[in-house]
């Protein structure tokens, strides 16, 4: 049965908006999760949340009832909100009424199983969560194996970024570690390092993507790293035909890891969902 909360001054609402705060789901090892698919896609995937908070006035659909059961079935702590306290702990213009407090699942490099010739996303000093988020939805939709998040400046589990990708951050392995640590996983296991940028002579089009290859994309800023420039076994670049120089890092993650899609299955190796 659900625990329902009236109060603006209640403890719980206090420690859900105090989430919000880098350090404080750093203290606490917690982060949040908003909306129907992202919590759903939690679910789906075995997040167990510690506290689950709705509120049916602001529902948008008839399906929320049967994710309710299912975050209590997960063993989650449930409180029935009225509308004001919901919207002051939401950090959503539009919220439609779900938001979960979950561990944050964290993995190291060793934890990561993939299969023979994998398909990986290296992001190096991503400094915006929505950019973040939306490389996680891409990642998700090519079939990444892992996104690899080197020297983090924003927060993988930054309520911004679980919200750009859609909840795509519970479906695909992502692991934070320093490029130096990186570099070295990637090289003693053979997977091919290919860096992105457009100061490269070879098109992204001309270099096999289809065996296996860690594709390294920069901050939105400053791009790679001499270490990865240095590192790389390859250096890669999109082709840009007017005046500006460099896509969004999000936009160029999305054209690299497609033009791997497109020559894993021109290769037989994947297959597409029907």
């Amino acid at each position: 049965m659900a625990t329902p909360i009236t109060s603006l001054q209640n403890e719980r609402v206090k420690q859900v908006v105090k989430l919000r705060d880098r350090g404080a789901r750093d203290e606490t090892g917690l982060m949040l999760i908003e909306g129907y698919r992202e919590t759903k896609r939690a679910l789906d995937n075995g997040v167990r949340p510690a506290a689950f908070f709705f509120c049916r006035p602001l529902f948008l659909g008839t399906n929320e009832e049967a994710l309710l059961s299912a975050a209590a079935a997960a063993g989650a702590e449930m409180f029935d909100c009225t509308e004001p306290v919901f919207r002051k702990m939401s950090y959503r213009d539009r919220p439609d009424g779900l938001l979960a407090v979950a561990p944050a699942r964290r993995r190291g490099l060793d934890d990561l199983a993939l299969p023979p010739d994998p398909l990986l996303l290296v992001m190096e000093h991503v400094e915006k969560p929505g950019n973040l988020g939306t490389m996680l939805r891409s990642a998700d939709a090519g079939g990444v194996h892992a996104v690899i998040v080197c020297d983090r400046c924003t927060d993988v589990f930054n309520p911004n970024a679980v919200r750009a990708s859609i909840g795509t951050i519970f479906t695909v392995p992502v692991v934070e570690a320093t490029s130096e640590e990186s570099l070295a996983w990637l090289r003693a296991r053979g997977i091919r390092i290919l860096a992105a940028t457009p100061s490269a002579e070879k098109l992204h089009t001309g270099c096999d993507l289809a065996r296996g290859v860690a594709i390294v994309v920069g901050s939105e800023q400053y791009g790679l790293t001499s270490l990865w420039m240095d590192g790389a076994d390859e250096r890669i670049r999109i082709p840009m035909l007017g005046q500006c120089d460099s896509l969004n890092v999000a936009a160029a993650a999305t054209i690299l890891v497609f033009e791997a899609v497109r020559q894993r299955l021109a290769a037989g190796k994947i297959r597409p969902k029907m």
